[in-house]
Parts: C-alpha cells; sequence; structure tokens
C-alpha cells in the first residue's frame, strides 16, 4: 500500500429530504431549510413516529436504466442508484473510456424493512381464530408475494445495481455498520486505491429510517417529541433537544487517485488527506462514562495526526449531532478535547437521522461550503447546553485561505467510529 498515495474528489451527488441532485441540496442548505415534516395519516395522534424527515418529488424512472430493474429495487436502492449517476456525471467519469477493473465500488447500506402492504395478504392467511400461526407462512409466501421480492431489500444490492450500471468490475463491497457505513465506505475506498487495486472508486451510502415498521423495529425512545413544531423538533447540542427524527436519503462520491484525475483534466473538489476508525465497546453497551468521549476524542486525534493537522488549520467540524442529549454531551467534550474554538455544524438540523446515508451527504455540504470559502451553519440552536461547551455555528462566516480542512466525525449505536479529514484547497 503506498499510504501517501493522494486520493481525489472528482463528483458528488445527493438525494435528501431538502433537496435532489447537488444544486437544489446546496440551495436549500444556504436557506437553512428543513426536511422534517409530519407523517400523513397519523394527525390525531401525538407519537413521535408522526415526525419524520422524507425525500419529497423522487421519481426514480428519471435515473433508474433500465426501467425494469426497478422491480427489483425497493427505495433506498433507488436513491443510492440515482446519488451515483449524479456523481458520475458531475466526475466526467460517465463518457469516459476506462479500464472498467480499475473501478470499484464500496456503499454504506442496512436492513431494508419491506412495506407491510406487500405481505398483508399472507400475514391475514395465517391467522386463524385471531392467532397467527408462523406453520403456515411457507405455504402461501410462495403463492402470493413475488418471486424476486426479497432482491428489493437486500442490503448489497446497492453496491450490485451501481456497479452493473457503471461497468465497474474492481473490487465490490457492502458495509452495513448503521450510521457511520457511509463514512466506512469512503475510508475502504481510500484504501483500495491506495493498495493499487483502482484508479477509481464510487463511495457512498443510503438508509431509510422512514418505515414504519423500521421506526417501530427501533424503538420511538430516543426520537423528538415535538410534533407540534417539525421543523425545529432537530436540535444539535441546544439545551432544548430532546431526541432524533428519522429520514431517509442517499449519497455518493467519486474518489480517485490524484495522477489518475489530473491526466483526464478532472475538476478536483477535495482531496482526502487522513482517516481513522475504532471501535468503542462503551458506546455499544450504553455505558454514560467518560470513556465514550475519549474513545471518540482518540480517534479524531488519529485523523488529525496522520494529515499532520492542527486545531487552527480547520474551517469548521462536521459533526456526527444527532441531537440526542447523552449522545450529544459525549461528542461535544470529544471535540472541545481536540479543537480550541473550531466551528462546529450539525447538519441533521436540516436533513433528519438518515442512517447509512447521513455522513456523506452532510461530508457534501461541507465540501460544497468549503469550495464556497463560508461556513454554512445548521439551524434550530438558540439556547447553548453549557454540557456542550462546543462553538455551534449560527451564522454564515468566511474562513480565511490558511483553514483548507474539514473533519467529518460519525458513529453508530453499536460502537463503530469513524474520522475524516478532508482539505479543499486545490
Amino acid at each position: 500500500m503506498t499510504k501517501n498515495k493522494k486520493v481525489v474528489i472528482t463528483g458528488m451527488g445527493v438525494v435528501s429530504p431538502i433537496g435532489i441532485g447537488i444544486t437544489e441540496f446546496w440551495d436549500a442548505l444556504v436557506q437553512r431549510k428543513s426536511g422534517v415534516r409530519l407523517r400523513e395519516g397519523f394527525e390525531e395522534r401525538d407519537w413521535p413516529l408522526k415526525l419524520y424527515a422524507p425525500v419529497v418529488g423522487f421519481d426514480g424512472k428519471q435515473w433508474v436504466k433500465p426501467r425494469k430493474s426497478m422491480k427489483v429495487m425497493c427505495l433506498p436502492i433507488q436513491f443510492g442508484y440515482t446519488a451515483a449517476t449524479m456523481a458520475l456525471e458531475q466526475s466526467g467519469l460517465a463518457e469516459f473510456e476506462m479500464d472498467p477493473n480499475r473501478m470499484g465500488t464500496v456503499f454504506g447500506s442496512e436492513t431494508f424493512f419491506a412495506d407491510p402492504l406487500e405481505v398483508a395478504d399472507v400475514f391475514r392467511k395465517c391467522v386463524q381464530k385471531q392467532n397467527y400461526e408462523h406453520d403456515r407462512w411457507g405455504e402461501f409466501a410462495m403463492r402470493n408475494i413475488q418471486p424476486l421480492w426479497m432482491l428489493k431489500y437486500l442490503p448489497n444490492m446497492v453496491t450490485s445495481h451501481i456497479s452493473i450500471a457503471a461497468d465497474a468490475r474492481g473490487p465490490s463491497n457492502s458495509i452495513c455498520q448503521g450510521d457511520v457505513s457511509s463514512l466506512l465506505a469512503l475510508i475502504e475506498g481510500v484504501d483500495l486505491i491506495r493498495r493499487g487495486s483502482c484508479d477509481v472508486v464510487i463511495v457512498g451510502g443510503t438508509g431509510c429510517q422512514t418505515s414504519l415498521s423500521g421506526t417501530l423495529y427501533r424503538g420511538q425512545e430516543e426520537m423528538s417529541r415535538r410534533v407540534d413544531d417539525p421543523e425545529n423538533a432537530v436540535r444539535p447540542f441546544d439545551a432544548d433537544r430532546d431526541g432524533r427524527v428519522y429520514g431517509e436519503g442517499a449519497g455518493a462520491m467519486i474518489i480517485e487517485s490524484e495522477d489518475f484525475a489530473r491526466a483526464r483534466d478532472a475538476e478536483i473538489l477535495g482531496n482526502v488527506d487522513s482517516y481513522s476508525r475504532a471501535f468503542c465497546p462503551q458506546i455499544a453497551s450504553g455505558d454514560d462514562s467518560d470513556a465514550v468521549s475519549d474513545s471518540i476524542a482518540a480517534t479524531i486525534q488519529t485523523a488529525m495526526e496522520r494529515s499532520n493537522s492542527k486545531s487552527k488549520d480547520f474551517s469548521h467540524i462536521n459533526s456526527h449531532g444527532c441531537s440526542e442529549i447523552q449522545s450529544d454531551i459525549h461528542e461535544a467534550k470529544a471535540l472541545r478535547q481536540c479543537f480550541s474554538d473550531v466551528p462546529v455544524v450539525a447538519y441533521k438540523s436540516n436533513l433528519g437521522h438518515l442512517g447509512p446515508g447521513s455522513p456523506i451527504i452532510e461530508l457534501i455540504g461541507s465540501i460544497l461550503s468549503a469550495k464556497q470559502g463560508k461556513v454554512i451553519p445548521g439551524r434550530n440552536y438558540d439556547h447553548a447546553d453549557p454540557n456542550c461547551p462546543i462553538n455551534v455555528a449560527q451564522e454564515v462566516a468566511d474562513f480565511d485561505a490558511n483553514q483548507s480542512k474539514i473533519l467529518k466525525l460519525a458513529y453508530a449505536q453499536t460502537g463503530q467510529i469513524a474520522s475524516v479529514v478532508i482539505s479543499c484547497d486545490s
């Protein structure tokens, strides 16, 4: 592996609750829009699941080719496919002839929950005298469920469809590590290029946390209860935060070796300087001790050391910022250990919590803002929490040319942590 081989970003694509496509997404971010709204059909209930952040106006037929492939693509797979297609187009690789064996695909994914209506008839036939009898499932499922139904929901299928469409015959992998998956996919893509296995890798992540079955499975304990004020429900690091809101969406990047990108005269959007990844058992076990913030801080510090970076080099920090009370405290303590007074942004306040799609979409927001030389804040930070002693960005601000670096942090409830340092000075 050539650890010093430069890896650059040349294309990006977004399907999000605040915009589809880079332009629409960026405009909404600058205008500090929120994608959180009320779920239809629950008007008379005050349940937390009434809040969600859906992708609005998406039509897979505009992007998925051939269209018949949509029969075996659930919505988050279509999101991921679309984001990757956008990224390829921006990079110029969609029309560029290269050795397909030198292009890989790594995407973050998750369990995709089926639409209950698709299997409702089977469940009804398994009910006898108001009791569900699982032994009857096999008999009726084979007759009443679409033969290729399971292919619509397999986590690895988003990577498969993207690889086939792009004719990417190099390494192909799916990473299912919860909320940190897309950042781990970016890291794995960088490693593939530095190992010499690829010249180009399509990386990203997609998630759909909005399905009712998925929301009920995860539980509502950590969800915001601000059903009377949806747009202001997600409040990372704010003293009045009360939980997360689930959303859906996908983001994708094209990363290349710098030599390959420059040889084809591609526009370079950023450089992947360094990364660090770790596992914290205390996060997974729900331990509220300082070990959690210490583990997050150690991961950040390792990424900074690998890029020879200091706090003063960063224009801003792109936080995990999920709006949960204790999680935000742990993260804020870790950020305070590593940075002096660097502005912190938390884009889940705009987007909601998109699972594997969150880190890559949030990072794209930071790269877009860095290219404009401005820090674009999130929203809903009104009252500082003394337990979160960080400089949460509240206003659009310029930064000087010496602050070319961004750090993106993400972690999962199952304990995985990842930090990536990006520079945007090319």
